[in-house]
């Protein structure tokens, strides 16, 4: 059994203010001392650069849809092995699924296989007595989740002291504190959702302010004694190296700055416990990429926020142009394929050259495309996988494509529940693009096959001449 001190912070709904106060805890805890190892439930890529931030660890994606329950643990229990304490941010509201009539994906699925205690945030701006009642439905829906503290938001000093006679009067959780509502600490969002933490240079400030403040506002003390309370876990181990049949080694570019950096940190972990060094590189800064590498990994992103910078830099399109039709063995998600298509157009209707090594142009629009996991099943041999090999997935994006894929040039055939099955994504030769982000733990065959490219691409490139 792995005895992990850890607690999850739910919301009543989106937009309560979940992200805020799990920042703040993780970064008041850090500042007490503790190891505080961060985590986001769902497929979120934007959340967890705060928590980085927050909590000076990558936080992880623990996803109930994506990933078995015995994969969720593995993951969970990896990543905190070296920490005092995990913290867990919910997603959307704290029974908010894949389903309205099932906790499948929610963040209650997650309390349950984690056997975790969750702290409810509620905004409560505009409420009195009725918080009780709102509180107490959480408490009695499922009694499989257990709620052990609450915290009130966008609420005064003078407000807390009702509510929370209010609560006390009514019902036996223990009411943790508040944070009131102040537009410091609200975080600007776009499209897909909040921006991410390293475009705000300001954030490291608001969140020593949010630490102070929560000092005095929410009773720490009190919430590491409720994480103390979880239970014991049976172990669940990470992927051996038996398990994923480790190859001599072979070097990855990844490619990592503020245009290219929505990655699942477990695909990461996998492709080096395959055998891969993993390099990183800026499409965006660098003008050369990193000598001697076997394969590239272009991760999703906001090529469409930096379009301007990626085409100004001609001789990083150059240099990735010249490997990808040189041969060596190249695998794009969203924003990645978005930067290898011939142009990128922008909302505004400028059109961008891109690397140019796809067919056709990118084009962003101001309505959701595609939203929503899937299983997608590969349509024949490519860099990564054999045909007919699925994996599980997700897919968010505003862009489309003017280069529908064919029969013959396309990738997947993508199956997702009340949608009829449809081509996706782009194969040729050493080259696999993708609008969708795949996740290697729910096929390790993947990212085996990913580093077994890379490495017969090595062997050629140093075999005698």
């Amino acid at each position: 059994m792995v005895t992990i001190p850890r607690l999850i912070i739910a919301g009543t709904h989106s937009g309560v203010g979940k992200t805020t106060v799990a920042v703040g805890l993780m970064a008041s805890l850090v500042r007490r001392g503790l190891r505080v190892q961060p985590f986001k439930a769902g497929p979120d890529y934007i959340d967890p650069s705060y928590h980085a931030v927050a909590a000076g660890r990558i936080s992880r994606n623990l996803d109930t849809w994506l990933l078995t329950k015995r994969q969720v643990c593995a993951v969970f229990q990896h990543a905190s092995a070296t920490a005092d304490l995990a913290i867990v941010e919910g997603v959307m509201g704290l029974f908010d699924g894949h389903r309205s009539t099932s906790d499948r994906g929610s963040t209650a699925e997650l309390a349950t296989w984690l056997r975790t205690p969750v702290i409810l945030v509620v905004d409560a701006g505009g409420m009195a007595r009725s918080v009780a009642a709102l509180v107490r439905g959480y408490l009695t829906f499922d009694p499989r989740v257990r709620v052990a503290g609450v915290i009130l938001n966008r609420v005064s000093e003078r407000h807390f002291q009702l509510l929370r006679e209010a609560l006390r009067h009514t019902l036996r959780v223990p009411i943790l504190g508040y944070l009131p509502a102040d537009p410091t600490f609200a975080i600007p969002e776009r499209h897909l959702g909040l921006i991410p933490a390293h475009e705000d240079p300001a954030l490291a400030r608001a969140q020593e302010r949010l630490a102070t403040l929560i000092k005095h506002s929410i009773n720490l003390a009190q919430i590491l004694r409720i994480a103390d309370t979880a239970p014991p876990l049976p172990e669940a181990p990470w992927p051996s190296s038996q398990d994923l049949a480790q190859r001599p080694a072979v070097t990855i570019g990844v490619a990592r700055d503020r245009a290219f950096h929505f990655y699942y940190q477990d695909n990461l972990d996998l492709l080096h416990a395959c055998g891969a060094r993993l390099v990183e590189f800026s499409p965006l800064a660098d003008a050369r990429l990193p000598k001697d590498l076997d394969a590239l990994y272009l991760g999703g992103g906001f090529p469409e926020r930096f379009a301007a910078q990626l085409q100004q830099n001609a001789p990083m399109r150059r240099e990735l142009r010249r490997a990808i039709t040189g041969g060596v063995p190249t695998y794009a998600e969203c924003g990645g394929l978005m930067y290898l298509a011939q142009r990128l157009i922008d909302a505004a209707g400028r059109a961008h050259a891109m690397v140019g090594v796809l067919p056709g142009a990118i084009r962003m629009t101001n309505r959701l495309q595609h939203f929503g996991y899937a299983t997608v099943m590969p349509r024949r041999a490519t860099i990564l996988a054999n045909a007919r090999d699925p994996i599980k997935g997700h897919e968010f994006h505003y862009s489309t494509w003017d280069h529908a894929p064919s029969s013959r040039q396309a990738a997947y055939l993508v199956m997702r529940r009340r949608e009829a099955r449809r081509l996706e994504g782009f194969a040729r030769a050493n080259l696999l693009a993708s609008y969708i982000h795949v996740h290697f733990l729910t096929n390790l065959r993947w990212a085996r096959g990913f580093v077994a490219s890379a490495q017969q691409w090595r062997k050629r490139r140093h075999r005698p001449r």
